[in-house]
Order: C-alpha cells, then structure tokens, then sequence
C-alpha cells in the first residue's frame, strides 16, 4: 500500500514531467506551450474542486494569464496569505526545476489546503511571464497582479514566492553565495532557503519557525538588501515594489544549480523526495501562519 509521502512524492514528478517535459520550454515565444501550461495547472486545480479565475493580458500579441484560485478565511476572511508560483521558462530551457518544480508544488499544497478552512484567506496564483524579457517590467505578471491587487486595496499579509525548489545535493562545495554571506551558511546544497528584504524580516522569522515546527528539513534563511544578486529575483519583487511583505523559498537557483536557464534544467535532475518533504513543510507551515495573528 502506498504511503501518503510516495503519492505526493509521484503527483510531483508526473506534474514537472508534464510541464517540463510533455509541454516543454514554455513562453510567449512558444504561445502553445505557454497556454498548455496554463491549461495543465487550471484543470489540475478545477479537479481538485476549485474555481479558476483566470487574469488575462495581452504581451506582444500573445494572450497570457495569471490564475487564481482561492480557500476563503472563516475569521478573517479579508486578510490574505498569498502563494504565487511562475509558470513560464526562459528561452531556450524546458524548465524543470525553473519553474515547474514550484508549480508542482503549488498544485500539492492546494490539494493540501482543500479540505482545510483556515482561519485566513488563502489565494494561490501560478503567474505567467516571470522571465526575460518581462522580469521586472509592466508586463511581468505577477507585477500586473501585485498592482492591480494594491489598486483593489487587497489586505495581503504574506506574498510567498515559490521559485526553484527541486534541486539538491549532498557533495561538499556544491552550494555557493556571494562572497560576504560564504562563511555564514553551509557548503552542501542539502536545504531550502528562504530570502526577504529588510521590511518582510519579521515575517519570515515567522514562516522559519512554523516550518521548522512542521518538518526537520534543512532550511536557511536571510533578509538582506535586494541588490544582492539574486535576492530579488523572482516574483516576490513585484509585491515589495508595491508594498507588501513578501518571501521567496527557493533552492537558490544558480547558487547551485548547473542547469539554470540551459537546456539541461529537465525532470530527471531533480530530487523528488527533497522536493515532497519541503512540500510538506511550507503547507504545513503555511497552515500555522493562517491561524495566528500577523
């Protein structure tokens, strides 16, 4: 019989296959891909019972959306924790660990949430045009959700951004950083990270200890400037530009990964088990955070 751990651990694998390897490099280059993608991830959601709400703009003739899906709060249904996950690849990559590995675990941590009424709303949006050439312009979509979010006067408390969580490993000197922060994490690419500005410190000391609360996974973490490479890249950006507190969790990308933005970044690299357990967690973790006060 199977456990609970092995089928979470195979829905991940068959998710990241489906959209790295099935579907492929995915963008507005590729408007097919891009909109297969986006069909993958909402009749995965419809599925599981939730309603879709798709945001759509337009990008260089190419329809794009952002999708959403909501668990309305039974206390403080205003209040709002927000997990966000690209769903686009750079040109050129198939993007297993960048970034289907995260809406892989979007999907498993909405199946977590769907019997489940927390105390807080909880919103999950899988983004769309996350990479180059949009990353940090107008047409970034999680910047087209964050404004027109702040426009609504949405009461976000957390943006958690999900950005490259599946790849791992145990050599020593297989985890690098900018060369001021080397001495003060470890060397061995065996934990989940997770990154804020100054000004979402407190709260990622929080989302920390519910996370550690919830699993023994390795887990690192920092608040720091946004010039530091690396640190503001991804779609946790947009809701600092807007205002709001937000976190990235990540594997730290090219801090480790050889792959990042290659062609070579396919499913087979990962590590799916690492990958379930850190899925875990940040549901688990998540879970705590919608029921206290923040």
């Amino acid at each position: 019989m199977q456990t609970t751990e092995t089928k979470s651990i195979q829905r991940l694998q068959h998710d990241v296959r489906q959209l790295a390897g099935v579907i492929g490099e995915r963008n507005v280059f590729h408007p097919e891909a891009l909109h297969a993608a986006a069909a993958y991830i909402e009749n995965s959601w419809q599925s599981q019972g939730y309603a879709v709400t798709r945001h759509v703009y337009t990008v260089r003739g190419v329809q794009a959306a952002n999708l959403e899906i909501s668990i309305p709060g039974s206390d403080r249904p205003q209040e709002i924790l927000l997990l966000g996950a690209h769903y686009d690849s750079v040109h050129g990559s198939p993007g297993a660990d960048d970034n289907a590995s995260a809406v892989a675990a979007l999907l498993e941590i909405s199946r977590f949430f769907a019997a489940r009424t927390p105390a807080r709303t909880i919103r999950m949006v899988a983004f769309v045009n996350e990479e180059p050439p949009f990353f940090a312009t107008r047409r970034q979509g999680s910047m087209v959700y964050a404004t027109a979010a702040r426009k609504r006067g949405d009461d976000i408390r957390l943006m958690l951004s999900l950005e490259m969580l599946g790849y791992f490993s145990s050599q020593p000197g297989s985890q690098r950083y900018p060369p001021f922060l080397r001495r003060y994490y470890p060397d061995t690419a065996d934990f989940i990270a997770l990154v804020a500005n100054l000004g979402s410190r407190h709260i990622m000391h929080r989302l920390a200890q519910a996370f550690r609360a919830a699993t023994a996974f390795p887990l690192a973490h920092i608040a720091t400037l946004a010039l530091v490479p690396g640190v503001s890249w991804s779609d946790h950006r947009s809701f600092w530009r807007r205002g709001y507190r937000a976190v990235m969790v990540t594997d730290t990308a090219f801090y480790r990964n050889p792959f990042y933005h290659t062609a070579g970044d396919t499913p087979e690299t990962l590590d799916y088990p690492k990958l379930a357990a850190v899925t875990d967690g940040l549901a688990r973790a998540v879970a705590t955070l919608a029921q206290q006060p923040l």
